[in-house]
């Protein structure tokens, strides 16, 4: 029996497809040892064992995790904050949240019954499908919120700020994934869909940067994704937001960065080219 099989039936993955992350991103070990390859034999006597971290519903609550904790040196506290999780799927980025102290998410994904049940009926979170994300607006049930994150496909992170912005709260942070994959042509993609060039992927975050500036937001930190996305591709982290407003009265304002153009462009030059050298380990 396939390995990702056994891990569905035994109920250890919600599905083979969850079994199949599982277990490429390290997490099963089968008689001791780690393995990474769905296709792998075992039998009914098998020992299969399943890492602590698993208990994740998906590789994004790990990216997240990753993007916050290089983030919380340079002040961004997500504790209390209302959130906008736009692109939720099975609820990765919602589950790292409600981790680290968020008082609510709204889940927002254009699919229907992605959602892990436990993440969904956490009393913290509201899941709303089938909304398309850009079309957000400050009139939508939950706009006003704190904080936005987003883990979008198929489509350019430029073409959904404007929707961002309008629903988030003035003064809202938004801590955005960018694929390098859906922000350049597909002309500009090799095989498998990865992109490969660092020139692109380097052009890729700076693309979605100068769209939020040209909404009025600044950008505050860039960082490169600890694990790649499907096929390899590298993602990268971007903080960016709007001046910062109080929530409440006796708010101290806290030190948050602010990149100018020339601080940007190193930031970029320097996640793209680590992006690089980590390949080649």
């Amino acid at each position: 029996m396939r390995l990702d099989r056994a891990l569905a039936e035994r109920g250890v993955a919600r599905s083979r497809s969850h079994a199949q992350e599982l277990i490429r991103s390290g997490a099963v070990a089968v008689d001791g040892a780690t393995v990474t390859r769905p296709s792998h034999t075992v039998s009914a006597d098998t020992v299969i064992t399943v890492s602590a971290d698993a208990r994740y519903v998906s590789r994004a609550a790990f990216k997240l995790a990753g993007a916050l904790e290089a983030c919380a040196p340079l002040g961004l506290n997500v504790v209390g904050m209302t959130v906008l999780d736009a692109g939720a799927s099975t609820g990765g980025f919602t589950q790292t949240l409600l981790e680290h102290g968020v008082a609510h998410v709204l889940a927002v994904d254009v699919g229907h019954g992605q959602m892990a049940a436990a993440i969904a009926a956490d009393p913290r979170v509201t899941s709303r499908e089938g909304v398309n994300v850009r079309d957000l607006s400050a009139s939508a049930p939950g706009a006003g919120v704190d904080l936005v994150v987003a883990d979008l496909s198929f489509i350019s992170l430029r073409l959904v700020l404007p929707a961002l912005v309008d629903f988030a709260r003035e003064g809202a942070q938004m801590l955005l994934m960018v694929k390098p994959q859906f922000e350049v042509g597909r002309e500009r993609l090799g095989a498998g869909g990865v992109v490969t060039s660092l020139a692109d992927r380097g052009a890729a975050v700076a693309g979605v940067l100068a769209a939020a500036r040209a909404l009025g937001l600044v950008v505050r930190h860039v960082a490169r994704s600890g694990l790649p996305g499907p096929h390899g591709n590298v993602e990268f982290f971007v903080w960016v937001g709007g001046p910062w407003q109080a929530r409440s009265d006796g708010e101290q304002e806290p030190a948050w960065p602010v990149l100018d153009q020339d601080a940007e462009n190193a930031a970029i030059r320097r996640e793209v080219h680590a992006s690089g050298q980590r390949e080649g380990e």
